[in-house]
């Protein structure tokens, strides 16, 4: 089963408070030019997409200088619903579900008010939280929020934290609540966050999706029917 993690780009969708806006129109027409094209207005932070940590940091690396399996791999969910508005999301929260070398995702429950003013009252990530993840080794974090620091923020503590440690950020996911019951369930989940190939890019759109597949047990291992152990 394949989930999308995405949001549409379209016209007039919510962005980041001073982020720049996005347009999408038709450039060309079959009517008039013999093919459809669109024009694309949009910024590099637009709908669901990753920061680079140059997000943050000039002297940091930019998203075409990252290794590609920040972008894609097997994932843990932290399940974060039902916190009040503007609250921060504690270490304690977040630290069952940490194991190196997967991607990270954090539920919160605010994809559902996407679009709404109340969308950017989101939970947030602690600047401990983040530490504690860095420190576990893990380079990927996706959040279903319109970023992992409140908004709007004074100094972005986990985007510097996270970033600091050349790690990536999803924002804006959604679907996160049906990943966290495929995950209850036992199954295995793969995600991909693949942007855009920008150069020198703080950051891009991607078409973030979920592979999620029941677990298949290992079968213990049969001595008798290996022909080097096996007694005829």
């Amino acid at each position: 089963m394949i989930i999308d993690l995405s949001v549409p780009i379209e016209t007039g969708m919510p962005v980041y408070p001073g982020d720049p806006e996005v347009e999408v129109r038709a450039a060309l027409t079959v009517a008039a030019e013999g093919v459809n094209v669109l024009g694309l207005h949009l910024g590099s932070q637009s709908g669901t997409h990753v920061d680079a940590p140059y997000h943050v940091g000039d002297g940091l690396p930019t998203l075409d200088e990252l290794p590609l399996d920040r972008f894609v791999g097997p994932a843990e969910v932290v399940d974060a619903r039902g916190l009040p508005p503007r609250s921060p999301i504690p270490a304690a929260l977040v630290a069952p579900r940490l194991r190196a070398g997967t991607i990270l995702l954090i539920a919160t429950g605010w994809a559902s008010l996407w679009g709404s003013e109340d969308y950017l009252a989101h939970p947030y990530l602690t600047r401990e939280a983040a530490e504690l993840i860095v420190e576990a080794g893990i380079r990927t974090v996706g959040i279903d929020a319109l970023s992992v620091d409140p908004t709007p923020a004074e100094d972005f503590p986990a985007h510097r934290v996270l970033c600091g440690a050349h790690a990536v950020i999803a924002e804006n996911l959604r679907h996160l609540d049906r990943l966290v019951d495929h995950q209850g369930a036992g199954h295995e989940i793969e995600v991909s966050l693949l942007p855009l190939r920008l150069r020198g890019a703080d950051g891009a759109p991607v078409r973030a999706v979920a592979r999620v597949r029941p677990r298949v047990p290992h079968a213990p291992h049969d001595t008798c029917s290996d022909p080097i152990l096996r007694k005829d």
